[in-house]
């Protein structure tokens, strides 16, 4: 998946005085809101929600309360207007205080314990879903032998701002101008050379071009030992998909676009690999984190995604750490399509997850979870489970709690 969107083309050149606007309101609450069709349904209407494992899912919940109690009561979440509730942090006071803190908890308890204290909505628009991994590529830290292509890290002057609207924006100061920072032909060409940028050098620009598009990874080096590698930032430019391109070019028809096909027909030819990859604009840097090999990367909620629960949204849409009941197909063991119907969770953003049932599950790392993201592009029902409302989820000014474990 590509990570946050930064604003449609007609925001990507600014006056000096609308630049200074959008600087200075990076630190100010408030994102995109956009309104959708949802109607109020019963927990009957989940299809096969008793079958669930619903105690595992307290641990998740329980991760998102606390990244919240580190948030202003006030803080807006993000979620469409016509949400009743679910779109700021006070809002989960007392989903999160009722939260059970013991982990003896039962299965049926748990599953009580949604049922008690979040109300199902159905999005009305038909839900469509695709997968996205934590890519692992071999990786040094010093250029030599096969290692010839660098993984960026953030440039200095590479600023991050949020528009009036909420959106967020990336680019630089030229000539008193805030606009986009150079694209991806013009870094490709050197324009990053000699600023001492490189966290890592990889062995293959296709690497490199599926690490931006997953926005995370694991780097294994030659030595043995592993570097973790997170999303921090864009160069602002717009994102325009290269699997548009190939079936566009006729290189591919819409059916057979996946991960995978992209990847084999980059590889079959280089000698049009980069001239397509540069169709897309669109250049994404990384830092370096410390992580639990154990732990997924880190979403845009601020807390590690869980494989197979944690979805990436339009957040104008759908409020983070929403609880999201899934109905969908994946391919099974056999390569047949089979239902997936699961509560996930919304952790986590897109470039090209935009609109109404619009979703993206985070499949893991390691070959089962790459393959899972890439057959995934499936149609299905999405509905939102939101926190019920309590006379303590009124009081704004009061410190969200919940039971220690």
């Amino acid at each position: 998946m590509e990570w946050p969107s930064f604003g449609s083309a007609d925001m990507m050149r600014y006056s000096p005085l609308l630049a200074l606007v959008v600087l200075l309101s990076a630190c100010m609450p408030g994102v995109p809101s956009g309104d959708m069709d949802i109607h109020k349904v019963d927990f009957s209407h989940l299809s096969h929600w008793e079958q669930e494992q619903h105690q595992p899912l307290l641990g998740i919940v329980r991760t998102e309360c606390r990244r919240l109690t580190q948030l202003s009561p006030n803080a807006s979440l993000g979620g469409a207007t016509s949400l009743p509730y679910g779109r700021k942090v006070s809002d989960w006071a007392g989903a999160c205080r009722a939260l059970p803190s013991s982990e003896q908890t039962t299965s049926e308890e748990a599953r009580q314990y949604f049922e008690t204290w979040f109300q199902p909505y159905l999005i009305q628009d038909p839900a469509f879903y695709t997968g996205y991994y934590e890519p692992q590529v071999e990786a040094s830290l010093q250029r030599q032998g096969a290692y010839q292509y660098p993984l960026y890290r953030r440039p200095a002057d590479l600023l991050r701002g949020r528009t009036d609207t909420g959106a967020v924006v990336f680019g630089h100061w030229v000539n008193s101008v805030f606009q986009p920072y150079d694209d991806r032909a013009a870094i490709n060409a050197g324009a990053l050379n000699g600023k001492g940028l490189e966290i890592a050098w990889l062995k293959s620009p296709v690497d490199v071009f599926f690490l931006q598009l997953q926005g995370a990874g694991r780097l294994h080096l030659p030595d043995g030992k592993m570097m973790r590698v997170a999303y921090d930032g864009r160069n602002g430019q717009p994102y325009n998909p290269i699997g548009r391109v190939l079936v566009e070019r006729g290189a591919l028809k819409t059916g057979e676009v996946t991960a995978e096909s992209i990847r084999e027909w980059l590889q079959a030819h280089p000698q049009d690999m980069r001239s397509v990859m540069e169709k897309n604009p669109n250049y994404v840097f990384f830092r370096k984190v410390e992580r639990s090999p154990f732990e997924g990367p880190g979403g845009a909620l601020g807390i590690p995604l869980t494989p197979q629960r944690s979805l990436a949204i339009d957040r104008a849409l759908v409020p983070y750490a929403t609880p999201i009941w899934v109905e969908t197909s994946v391919k099974d063991q056999q390569g047949q399509m089979a239902p997936w119907e699961h509560l996930t969770f919304a952790q986590d953003v897109g470039t090209n997850i935009r609109g109404a049932g619009r979703a993206d599950l985070f499949t893991g790392w390691g070959e089962s979870a790459e393959a899972m993201a890439g057959d995934l592009k499936s149609p299905g029902r999405m509905i939102l489970l939101l926190p019920r409302p309590s006379a303590q989820s009124e009081e704004t000014s009061e410190a969200l709690d919940f039971p220690s474990k």
